[in-house]
This record gives structure tokens, sequence and C-alpha cells, in this order.
């Protein structure tokens, strides 16, 4: 059972935190592990997380999309795995993110433009990279999980020879003329 207070606190890492006066959440370099826990998304007052350095697996949670007044995200030099949640892009106060060092895949939200500081390189990210970002920020690497990731959205799009199609709109598809080689596909 949870020591803390449910209905004013969250605990995170054993420690509890008070939902209205945790501004700043500094844990870098404390030997943290295991996961991020969603919970953390309640502590709608932080301005600034810092969990560099540590340990942490998992992937980051779509939660932290929900911390509107933050201003610094950074989670770098762990070893966080799967996607960089879009959710992160909506924070419309946040001006650095440093995702740097970890093991995230998949493609770079086109949202995360708006942030001021942006650093994700040492991934496994795949092109095609949002053009705001600067090489050196990505940390360009030839990926080989990324030649099977699929662009298109999977639950209302399908990939026909590299281009999307809306299963919902597309009523008339006339490839004529294109050149198309090899077998049609079964989509």
């Amino acid at each position: 059972a949870s020591l803390c207070e449910e209905e004013t606190e969250v605990e995170l890492w054993g420690e509890c935190y008070n939902i209205e006066e945790t501004i700043e959440l500094d844990l870098f370099n404390s030997g943290l592990t295991g996961e991020i826990p969603p919970e953390i998304g309640n502590l709608t007052n932080l301005t600034s997380l810092k969990l560099n350095s540590n340990q942490l697996t998992g992937s980051i949670p779509s939660e932290i999309g929900t911390l509107t007044n933050l201003n610094s995200l950074y989670l770098y030099n762990n070893q966080l795995t799967g996607v960089i949640p879009s959710s992160i892009g909506n924070l419309n106060n946040l001006d650095f993110l440093l995702l740097d060092n970890n093991e995230l895949s998949g493609l770079i939200p086109e949202n995360l433009c708006g942030i001021i500081y942006v650093n994700v390189g040492g991934n496994n990210l795949c092109p095609p990279y949002p053009e705001c970002l600067p090489e050196e920020v990505v940390g360009y690497q030839d990926i080989s999980n990324c030649e099977e990731l699929s662009l298109c959205n999977e639950e209302v799009e399908v990939e026909l020879w590299g281009e999307c199609y809306d299963i919902g709109e597309t009523t008339y598809l006339d490839l004529s003329g294109s050149g198309l080689t090899g077998l049609i596909p079964s989509e």
C-alpha cells in the first residue's frame, strides 16, 4: 500500500510528491531504474522534469504530455525504448527537450518543431527527420529497422507503393502509366 495521500500526493520511486507544491523534479544521476511511472502526469504544476543519467527503461509515458506547465524535460542518458510520444509536442511551454543517448526508435514527431532546443541524437530514430532539426541534433544514422517502417497511420490508411491511401475516403485509384513493378500488394 502507498504511504502517500491519494488526493494530494503522487508516489514516484518510493517518495511522495505533493501535486500542488512540486514544480521541479530533479532526480538526475539518482540511480533510478525501471520505467517512468505514468502517474508522473499527475504532477500538473511541474515546470522542470530532470530524470537524465539514470538507468530508466521502457517507453516514455504519453502522460508526460499532460504536464502543460513543463518548460524543461531532460531524459537523456538512460535506456528508454519505444517511440517519442507526439503528446510531448503539444506542451506549449516546453523550451528544452533532451532525449539524446537512449534507445528510442521510430519517427520524430513533426510537432517537436516548436520547441526552442531539442536533442534526440544517439537513438535509433528513423528518417525522414523534421527539417526543423539540424543534423547534429538527430545524429543521422543508417538504421536497418527503419526500412520496413510505414509512414501511414495503420488504423485508417493503407500503404501502396510508398503512398498512403485513406481506407474510408479512397474510392478511385488510377495508377495507370505510373511505371509500377512487382506484385500487387494484398493490402
